[in-house]
């Protein structure tokens, strides 16, 4: 059964995604070809993300690459990326009941009414894994593993219902919220820091969203002059010829156009889902609501959150060399960083200049805490039998260096069936007021 459903899984989020969006529709009484229709949107609006992503990782990332190579920098764990780390996740028996583990939750808490959110976004079950063999890999210990994995989907649908009000208020997404392990961690970081930044003199009357600076700049405050003018920037400081330079700024301009009109396809596709299942549950269960569970990549096509993410690149290069027992070269994740922030922006209200001050912030705390657990990435890869290509040390920056990857290594380190405990213990008392007790 294990095997099947892994094997449903690996078709891939463009396949996945429509398919299981056709059956809720049906379960949930749309109509056959409208479920269809809106199923297919979905992949289709997949796609079309996919292509844009690949395109920025296609130019943004081999661009950080070369300045990395440009820079001579001789840090010796390897950020090998978020799909290495999905892959070594899922690449044990542990790691593979991750995805029954997390609908089985999911589907326990909505019966009994504490949580709003249901997760589509099956794939991303990989985060679970990944804590759970960073667990495994420090105590050896496969209940511990397993536990881990349960605690960390409990408190991810917390997060979940926390930050759907606030995607829905800054995104305009109704009922769209993101479990989303890259992104979620972000928003709670940048919580206290959008308080601190109200509370500096002249910082906090800075007003730096893609709106007010398309109004004070003209045609040098427009989206796509922005990406081309940050891109040939990127383009110098890798090194690039007049013809690279100009080409990385056009492509850089293109993601920044065409990313949100691929989100517009995706959302067309989910509008019809999303108002079926808020129906369905206002006839059953009058008065309660539910939030489609979604890939954050429906935020990242976001002028506020694409522009403050190519700012970040070559400020995360320079981090890593001037941090002081900082062990991790930025590498495969670079071209990650804007779901790293996209929750982030929304906190700061679209304000570029807050993004970039608070993602760097946060980014010092992500080299940090990477280079910590890099070792259990590694135990963890050669566990899955991933191929190292020869490096010693590797990790993944965008997942490895996030606060709930540290909080919950920390555990594993010290106390771990306590501290695991009372974060589930946590997460649940959370769900449970927010659902429950909150009017």
């Amino acid at each position: 059964m294990l095997h099947l459903l892994q094997s449903f899984i690996d078709l891939g989020a463009i396949v996945v995604l429509p398919i299981l969006i056709f059956i809720f529709g049906l379960l949930l009484g749309t109509p056959p070809k409208k479920s269809f229709i809106a199923g297919l949107t979905v992949g289709i609006g997949f796609v079309g993300l996919n292509l844009i992503v690949n395109l920025l990782s296609g130019s943004l990332g081999t661009a950080a690459q070369d300045m990395v190579k440009r820079f001579d920098l001789s840090l010796h764990t390897v950020d090998v990326g978020w799909p290495a780390a999905s892959a070594i996740s899922y690449g044990t028996l542990l790691g593979s009941l991750a995805i029954p583990l997390g609908v089985a939750i999911n589907l326990v808490l909505l019966f009994l009414g504490w949580t709003k959110t249901l997760m589509v976004d099956m794939w991303n079950f990989w985060h679970a894994a990944f804590i759970g063999s960073l667990v495994f890999a420090v105590t050896n210990s496969f209940g511990l593993g397993l536990y881990a994995m349960i605690a960390y989907q409990v408190m991810i649908y917390l997060f979940a219902d926390i930050i759907a009000p606030v995607i829905k208020k800054f995104y305009g997404f109704p009922n769209i919220t993101f479990p989303h392990g890259t992104s979620a961690p972000g928003f709670f970081v940048a919580i206290p820091l959008n308080w601190l930044f109200d509370r500096i003199p002249g910082f906090n009357k800075i007003k730096a969203d893609p709106e007010t600076i398309q109004k004070r700049f003209g045609i040098f405050g427009e989206s796509t002059v922005i990406g081309l003018i940050i891109g040939i920037v990127i383009g110098v400081l890798a090194g690039y010829n007049a013809q690279g330079i100009l080409q990385l700024g056009v492509q850089t301009a293109a993601v920044m156009l065409l990313m949100p009109r691929m989100v517009s396809v995706l959302m067309e596709g989910l509008a019809p889902i999303s108002e079926a299942a808020n129906g369905f549950v206002q006839k059953r269960f009058p008065g309660r609501e539910v939030n489609i569970g979604m890939d954050s990549a429906l935020s990242v096509g976001h002028p506020a959150v694409l522009s403050s993410s190519l700012i970040l690149v070559p400020i995360t290069i320079l981090l890593a060399v001037i941090l002081p027992g900082n062990t991790t070269l930025p590498f495969g994740d670079l071209a990650t960083i804007p779901f790293v922030v996209c929750l982030m922006a929304a906190v700061f209200r679209g304000n570029i200049i807050r993004t970039v001050v608070g993602g760097t912030i946060y980014l010092v705390s992500i080299l940090y805490i990477t280079s910590w657990v890099s070792p259990l990435v590694t135990s963890a890869a050669k566990a899955a039998k991933f191929d190292l290509s020869g490096n010693s040390s590797i990790t993944a920056m965008a997942e490895g260096g996030l606060w709930t990857t540290g909080l919950f290594v920390f555990a594993a380190n010290y106390l771990p069936w306590l501290i695991i405990s009372l974060i589930l213990v946590a997460s649940l008392v959370g769900l449970f007021y927010l659902n429950k007790m909150q009017k």
